[in-house]
């Protein structure tokens, strides 16, 4: 059975998460320190104890799930454990990235850095809110945000299962698409919890930030194939995974259509790495014959060993 890592990005963090890692294994131990080394923070001690209100801060979330997930990738490449494919959905392609050792641990961990700080910070500078809008057509949510741009900006930010879209942008713009989303028949419109407009425009400042660190990292040549966020397409080229991470950053993450492509290539069965049921939700509604697996704790990986 042909098999892929998912990795999830922001929205899958909770208090907790990594602790029995810790616990268990050395290299978690390293991983965690490496860590607060490169961040100038304690992440291991947020990421157990929490606040959740401090956990869910962009500049503390995209480290905690890109270092939770990378360590839990080591341990299973450690154990020869194989795989045929990757991707991440936003933050998580970097997980996905590292996981098939296109960059270190380390430079990784530098680029994640680098982009959850300035896309916190682009959210301060251009204040900016997203939605979710579900069992409501493409077409139909795209005009929902044509009829909103007399109030802002406001565009498609994710396209995460055939039901469920994400919108993002400038908070009377979205709010007003909500309300045209409701008028063309959508079954549920909320407007999500988050410190920036991600996926839009907005986020042009870490664009730019972006743009200079990237080039400064290494990279090698993907051995198997990974799916990007724009254009749902797998690479091995790379000037193109780095022009794909940057322009992630201001264009819709293309969930559906990644899925829909890795499940043409024959991918059969997905692992989601790391904590939370988000990637699994989606990719159930996208194809609801894909075998499923999650593995976020000592208990997964021991599963996963002994298959």
């Amino acid at each position: 059975m042909k098999t892929a890592l998912v990795f999830p990005g922001q929205a899958s963090q909770k208090v907790g998460m990594g602790k029995d890692l810790y616990q268990n294994y050395d290299i978690a131990k390293e991983m965690f320190k490496i860590a607060e080394d490169i961040l100038k923070f304690d992440l291991a001690k947020i990421c157990f104890e929490g606040p959740i209100s401090e956990l869910t801060q962009t500049k503390i979330t995209q480290p905690a799930l890109y270092v939770v997930s990378s360590i839990i990738t080591h341990i299973l490449k450690e154990n020869s454990i194989t795989f045929d494919a990757v991707a991440g959905h936003s933050l998580g392609e970097y997980s996905a990235l590292y996981s098939i050792d296109v960059f270190s641990f380390e430079n990784g961990l530098q680029l994640v850095k680098e982009r959850g700080e300035s896309m916190q910070y682009a959210g301060k500078q251009n204040p900016g809110t997203m939605a979710a809008i579900i069992k409501l057509d493409k077409d139909k949510i795209l005009k929902a945000c044509e009829n909103a741009s007399q109030f802002g900006l406001v565009k498609i930010a994710n396209i995460n299962s055939p039901h469920q879209i994400a919108i993002s942008g400038e908070k009377d713009a979205v709010q007003s698409a909500m309300k045209y989303a409701k008028d063309l028949g959508a079954k549920i419109v909320v407007e999500l919890e988050v410190s920036g407009a991600f996926h839009s425009p907005l986020m042009r400042y870490a664009t730019d930030v972006l743009t200079k660190t990237i080039n400064t990292v290494s990279f090698k040549k993907p051995t198997i194939p990974i799916y990007g966020n724009v254009d749902a397409q797998s690479c091995n080229s790379i000037p193109k995974l780095k022009q794909k991470l940057i322009k992630q950053i201001e264009n819709p993450v293309l969930w559906l259509d990644t899925i829909n492509n890795m499940r043409n290539d024959g991918i059969e069965k997905f692992i989601e790495v790391g904590p939370g049921k988000v990637l699994r939700g989606l990719i159930k509604r996208i194809d609801p014959k894909s075998n499923l697996e999650g593995i976020s704790t000592v208990a997964d990986i021991e599963r996963i060993l002994n298959e």
